[in-house]
């Protein structure tokens, strides 16, 4: 393999950490002595020939990524698909990939990146050209197969957690003359860890999150009205965490949009809380207050692990290092070796068993009822929503977050215009 250029690219929506796993790869590239591009807004960047210099990003500045959230080099939504259906785009990107000499690709994201890695690197193959391709990985969802959890998931189990536990202390304080009931959307299309997550709030039988509602169980609107309404005679509040992916009993999202779509072509989901709360405030008669972090719940750098910051910094030096030993066509997998104390390292997986595959709650992490966490579960989820991952402070007492304004290398190819 000729030394040339690495091109790193952030994809899907993005998490608290995901730079840090950019400081990771650019800090471990730099001591390596190979210069690293990136793309601007994931790979529609690359096929727009809008590669980003990093190049002038100080040390102290790549130290800084890893407290910043966002993605530093901008994300997209954008699939593409097979060889044959997208072969001009795959084109595309293999005459950009040999304009600029780059021989690595790390493309940081889920499900569907770690396919357009894949695709990247048999195309690469097929034609000849020397590239090594790697997936970094990414995603609050913590549904990529092979890998203990994702990087990003901690941080927005911790957030979830402690949102849902500062919340549910608020709703019972004022629940003798005010609200009875508070429901808490959480992000999860298939799988349903982030929902899972709020269940480290409490442990009791009186404590919130009184109720989870997960996608791989089916709703029941009798059983979870009645939940409700046992609890709150139970305990005089019911905290309500349900996953924006949770499904009715013949399969359709409860909240889904007809015909609303995102750009990788997934169900536009988000809405399933305001609607459980009506139909406890109709049905019930009980006054109902209702939440939806959204993007809160991945950006909240403040509240981030210290365990998923160390999962993302590994991940990232692991990518490089698999590159430049020419490990094509894998992803780096954090495999759990205990869990108190909890210990884990790094194995290269391959693409070909990741790439659009998706892990979700096994039976054994969710109660019989349906409405909450075993044991078992709460054993694998507390070790990554451990330690504290503090932010520096600026002047005015806010989070002090890099911004970079970085130059693009010059366009050497004509303009893409697809």
């Amino acid at each position: 393999m000729s030394k040339g250029r690495l091109l790193y690219a952030q994809s899907g929506g993005v998490t608290a950490v995901i730079n840090a796993s950019a400081s990771a790869v650019l800090a471990q590239a730099r001591a390596r002595r190979v210069p690293v591009l990136a793309g601007k807004n994931g790979i529609l960047g690359v096929l727009r020939e809008q590669l980003l210099d990093t190049s002038s990003i100080s040390a102290s500045e790549i130290k800084a990524l890893a407290h910043t959230p966002g993605g530093a080099f901008g994300s997209c939504r954008y699939k593409l698909k097979s060889l044959e259906q997208d072969a001009a785009k795959y084109q595309r990107l293999l005459e950009v990939f040999k304009a600029h000499d780059i021989r690595y690709f790390l493309y940081n994201g889920g499900n569907d990146s770690a396919d357009t890695a894949l695709k990247i690197s048999q195309l690469a193959q097929q034609s000849g050209y020397e590239l090594t391709c790697v997936a970094v990985p990414k995603t609050v969802d913590n549904d990529l197969v092979l890998t203990d959890c994702c990087p990003g998931f901690g941080s927005a189990a911790r957030y979830t957690a402690v949102s849902v536990m500062e919340a549910a202390i608020d709703v019972a304080a004022m629940a003798e003359t005010s609200t009875k009931v508070f429901v808490y959307e959480v992000m999860g299309r298939h799988a349903g860890w982030l929902a899972a997550a709020a269940g480290l709030a409490g442990e009791g039988a009186k404590d919130a999150p009184h109720i989870i509602l997960f996608p791989e169980r089916a709703f029941d609107k009798a059983a979870f009205l009645a939940k409700v309404q046992d609890t709150v005679a139970k305990v005089g509040y019911c905290v309500v965490v349900v996953s924006e992916g949770v499904k009715t009993p013949d399969g359709n999202f409860l909240a889904q949009a007809e015909g609303s779509v995102d750009a990788f072509g997934h169900s536009q989901l988000g809405g399933v809380g305001p609607l459980l709360a009506g139909m406890v405030k109709d049905e019930l008669g009980l006054k109902v207050h209702w939440a939806v972090p959204d993007y809160l719940q991945r950006s909240g750098r403040h509240l981030a692990s210290q365990v998923d910051l160390d999962h993302a910094l590994a991940v990232g030096k692991a990518a490089v290092e698999l590159a430049l030993a020419g490990n094509n066509g894998v992803m780096p997998a954090i495999v759990r070796t205990s869990d108190e104390p909890y210990r884990w390292h790094i194995d290269p997986v391959p693409l070909s068993r990741v790439a659009n595959a998706e892990k979700k709650m096994p039976d054994g992490f969710i109660r019989k009822d349906g409405f909450g966490i075993t044991a078992a579960c709460r054993r694998y989820l507390s070790p990554l929503v451990q330690g504290a991952a503090p932010v520096p402070l600026a002047k005015n007492g806010l989070p002090s977050h890099l911004k970079l304004d970085l130059p693009m290398v010059r366009k050497r190819l004509k303009a893409w215009d697809k």
